[in-house]
């Protein structure tokens, strides 16, 4: 049996978390432990810069970490585009710099901020002079699944009856309702972020590691062995509750 595999839920700008995170990961695993970020660095927290200089860090130093995209930081990679772009998926009205979404508190962790009468060719041109290329690059590279023989790792998760292989990135990045009402066995266990609940919660099918970091509430971080799961916490090991 191959060994241990950590999970990060959605971190949202939140640098005291994911150093949380981690430690919980070093003492139960190991300073080297495989770990899989399910994506949204950015956005509502007031240190997207601070998360992903921790992650380009940890990964240029060798860690054995996996960051995958999720919808907020395709959300910061468009913006900061030679001509910036609005997801389509978004409600009409919305944007990224609404207050809902979170790109006001991620430029601001740069030192860019909203003046009044701003037009938004002068926020990019900001944002372009203060984000590191860095930053950017590492936006751009992120993959978007990650598979181990068992278990599918994705920030929001996959639409039901499609082939692993052939999902596409919006459903990725963005699914939640067809996703949430399937009942029935996927192909392998997906572990996702994207949608907030509670708490890590097992569904027998998908297990959601997003436990509301984006709105002030801790980051879940677990561990899979084999067919077995847990939570981890300041007292060790516990069971994911089901759902």
């Amino acid at each position: 049996m191959s060994g241990p595999i950590y999970a990060v839920g959605d971190i949202h700008g939140y640098t005291d978390e994911l150093e949380r995170a981690l430690e919980l990961i070093e003492r139960d695993g190991g300073a080297n432990a495989e770990t899989v970020f399910v994506g949204d660095y950015v956005d509502r927290g007031p240190d997207s810069a601070g998360v992903l200089d921790i992650l380009i860090e940890g990964q240029a130093e060798g860690r054995n970490w996996i960051t995958l995209k999720g919808n907020h930081d395709r959300l910061f990679e468009w913006f900061m585009e030679d001509q910036p772009r609005n997801d389509p998926h978004l409600l009409v009205g919305l944007h990224w710099f609404h207050e809902r979404i979170g790109g006001l508190e991620t430029v601001g962790s740069y030192g860019v901020s909203l003046k009044k009468q701003m037009r938004l060719k002068e926020l990019h041109d900001e944002a372009r002079e203060n984000v590191p290329q860095s930053h950017v690059d590492f936006l751009r590279s992120l993959p978007l699944k990650h598979e181990t023989p068992d278990l599918f790792f994705v920030h929001a998760g996959i639409r039901p009856g499609v082939n692993l292989d052939a999902q596409e990135e919006e459903d990725l990045l963005w699914i939640r309702t067809p996703f949430h009402r399937e009942t029935r066995a996927h192909p392998k266990l997906i572990i996702h972020g994207h949608t907030p609940v509670d708490h890590a919660t097992h569904y027998g099918n998908r297990v959601n590691l997003d436990s509301g970091a984006g709105y002030g509430s801790p980051i879940s971080v677990a561990v899979f062995e084999g067919a077995q799961s847990w939570v981890l916490t300041a007292n060790g090991r516990q069971k994911i509750r089901r759902g």
